[in-house]
């Protein structure tokens, strides 16, 4: 089984990410995103400042989540190469490369997959909250993310699962349903 929790940052994935891999004993694939900002010592603010940089490092999460999904036949990830793909076109000029590549017509097969269960995590105001690492909280950008996710999900005829609650507790229930019908 491969779940994914997508959606723009701040939204809640990594929390629901781990829950589900605690409940149902999923590997667990963080973030690629956050692990190569630390890797390089990069800061976000040099990232939207040097289209070189930006194009690199959004082309090296594409290709690495690519990679840490290869490496498990089941498992839970915070992100997919839907959502890499949303933020390079946010920020790059790398889009039309990564989403006619090769490696995303061998990769959609996946997400399109009756298997695959993918969670839409939806920006919620009230559930933001920054985490030290990325950008200031910027609602216009999170929307603007938000909306290229859904946007590739319906291009890509690819079926989700939206969550669009603030509530914790309605966001399991959704999960637990999702589950309990497989």
């Amino acid at each position: 089984m491969k779940v994914y929790l997508t959606g723009s940052h701040s939204s809640g994935k990594s929390s629901l990410a781990k829950y589900i891999s605690e409940k149902y004993k999923l590997n667990f694939i963080s973030e690629c995103a956050r692990k190569i900002l630390s890797e390089k010592e990069l800061q976000v603010d040099s990232l939207r400042s040097n289209i070189d940089i930006v194009d690199d490092y959004q082309s090296e999460v594409f290709h690495r989540q690519l990679l840490e999904e290869s490496k498990h036949t089941s498992f839970v990830s915070d992100r997919s190469a839907i959502d890499c793909l949303a933020y390079s076109s946010q920020h790059t000029r790398i889009f039309s490369k990564l989403i006619n590549s090769l490696e995303f017509k061998n990769y959609l097969p996946t997400l399109q997959d009756k298997n695959s269960i993918i969670f839409f995590v939806r920006p919620c105001k009230a559930t933001l909250k920054s985490d030290g690492v990325r950008e200031t909280i910027n609602w216009d950008a999170i929307t603007a993310i938000d909306a290229q996710i859904k946007l590739l999900y319906e291009m890509f005829n690819i079926r989700y699962f939206q969550i669009n609650t603030e509530s914790i507790q309605e966001r399991i229930k959704l999960i637990t349903s999702v589950f309990s019908m497989r």
